[in-house]
């Protein structure tokens, strides 16, 4: 009897210190995102320093910007799906090596070419690290109840991530050159590297039939067209250019022969039966609607800030932090939240939040009023990271284990295009609203008048070139211009999150839990059952 006591107090032990090991791994998951996410954003506070000492031309500066995102979420399927069928951690710890290589090579590029070069490595990098965390913590959380709980800490993760980036890279600006915000990825790689190899599972799909090999460049060239052009319409090229069109164009062929030729196939690479499923496509959609809202809304507010209230780039982060403080208290809350509201109606009442807080935005005039500003980024942050969390947890549940990877991968490639589509719709709405409020301004030449009409910064250019009365006039008409399209702009996101909450109907009402969660063994367990073996 005191033999089965003790065996059962071993294995009650065993399983306790299994279950912390779960929540080690995950710290390592979030180390992961983190340096993601940080160098997604560190890069846009040293353009000024990087412009001054490399010398770019226009081009190049656009490509430094861009290759990163645009790399990042053409490869996410190829690399999702990799992982599912080479190994999960496999993936993630070349991306780990590759991230802190990029990350040296760029630190140290003495000229723009090799900038590029590096932050498309970073790219690739990321490509490989951002599906692997999520399709890990899928295999690591089988119960759903402690899978929320993780998901929740990893988007509070992601967002403070974003957040912290330009601060970052202000603070090493201020004290080191402009590389310092790439070689800070280094130490970190350094460790991330043995601890995720000593702590992190291994895990693969079910492996059945050859890696579609053609069908991975497919969707990793398709995509890369198809986010190229979405991002050269958000950053104000014409519609009608040939280097939008174009590849907009080839991306949509490409992705529409990627489509049926995984449909052909007996093993695909990605099954597009999990569309078929309402619960995984609904969540796809939400997270593209609540990508779109936040980052076009993000950019607007940061210009509104900067140019009609006059606020410094400092002052301008520290009034957004808000956005971010709400986005983490939701994630953390995301998980009680589901279990006790269910995916329907929180992902419901997260658009309904969002949407309320649009709406009061418009509030929003000429002159600063920072409590109506705090509490509208609460709101905003708030109800879009519990979007976010029940969308994201939803997908990733209703998704086969075996095909975590790719429904991962899915999920990250949402959020890049639905931030594109964001600031490329949202961008062309508050162009179109603003630039008729210039078309006749009193004493202000029409050329003038029509310079001053792509931007409310090339209206200031403007009116300070023109000085005197007519100057003010312009200046003063062209801040009134944008606060008008920041008006209609919010009146705009406010529908799309309305849709947003209309199509998260069909989400299932309550939270599904499965079976008890398995538990991981500790790694001197692992190194012993090898060496028995």
């Amino acid at each position: 009897m005191s033999g089965t006591t003790t065996a059962a107090a071993a294995l009650r032990r065993r399983a306790a210190g299994a279950g912390a090991n779960r929540w080690v791994v995950l710290v390592v998951l979030c180390v992961s995102l983190l340096l993601v996410a940080v160098d997604a954003t560190v890069l846009h506070v040293a353009i000024p320093a990087v412009t001054e000492d490399l010398r770019p031309g226009a081009i190049e500066l656009l490509w430094i910007v861009d290759i990163y995102p645009l790399v990042c979420a053409s490869l996410l399927i190829l690399f999702g799906t990799l992982g599912d069928r080479v190994g999960r951690r496999r993936v993630l710890l070349l991306g780990y090596g590759l991230f802190g290589i990029a990350s040296g090579l760029a630190a140290l590029a003495h000229d723009p070419q090799v900038l590029i070069l590096a932050r498309a490595l970073l790219g690739v990098g990321g490509a490989m690290i951002m599906p692997a965390t999520l399709s890990i913590l899928r295999q690591v959380f089988p119960d759903r109840r402690e899978r929320a709980l993780a998901i929740g800490i990893w988007s509070a993760v992601a967002a403070v991530g974003a957040a912290v980036g330009p601060l970052l890279g202000g603070f090493l600006l201020e004290h080191f050159w402009w590389g310092s915000v790439f070689l800070v990825n280094i130490p970190l790689m350094l460790v991330s590297l043995p601890v995720g190899r000593l702590l992190l599972p291994e895990s693969k799909g079910d492996g059945k039939g050859p890696w579609d090999v053609v069908g991975a460049l497919l969707a990793a060239a398709g995509l890369f067209g198809v986010v190229l052009g979405v991002k050269r319409l958000g950053g104000g090229e014409a519609a009608g250019s040939v280097f939008t069109v174009a590849p907009l164009v080839i991306g949509a062929v490409l992705l529409v022969l990627f489509v049926r030729r995984q449909r052909r196939r007996a093993h695909p690479l990605v099954d597009l039966r999990m569309f078929a499923r309402p619960a995984f496509s609904t969540s796809v959609g939400c997270i593209v609607l609540a990508m779109l809202a936040l980052v076009g809304l993000e950019l607007i507010a940061a210009q509104y800030l900067q140019l009609v209230l006059g606020l410094s780039p400092l002052e301008t982060g520290l009034r957004l932090l808000p956005l971010t403080f709400a986005a983490m208290a939701a994630g953390l809350a995301g998980a009680r939240m589901l279990r006790r509201f269910g995916p329907r109606r929180m992902v419901c009442a997260g658009f309904g939040l969002t949407a309320a807080a649009v709406v009061l935005l418009t509030a929003m005039g000429g002159s600063d009023n920072p409590a109506l500003l705090l509490f509208g980024f609460v709101l905003l942050g708030f109800g879009l990271e519990t979007t976010l969390f029940g969308a994201y947890e939803s997908m990733l549940s209703e998704a086969p284990q075996e095909q975590a990877g790719g429904a991962a991968a899915i999920g990250e490639t949402s959020y890049q295009l639905g931030a594109g589509i964001g600031i490329a719709l949202l961008g062309s709405v508050m162009n179109a609203a603003y630039a008729p409020g210039l078309a006749h301004v009193g004493g202000v030449p029409a050329s003038a008048s029509t310079a001053a009409s792509h931007s409310l910064g090339e209206a200031y250019e403007v009116a300070a070139q023109l000085g005197g009365p007519a100057g003010a006039a312009l200046r003063h008409a062209a801040r009134d211009s944008f606060v008008h399209g920041l008006h209609v702009t919010l009146l705009v996101s406010a529908g799309l999150l309305l849709l947003g909450a209309v199509m998260a109907l069909r989400l299932p009402r309550a939270m599904q839990c499965e079976a008890p969660a398995v538990e991981l063994p500790k790694p001197r367990e692992v190194a012993e059952s090898r060496v028995s073996a």
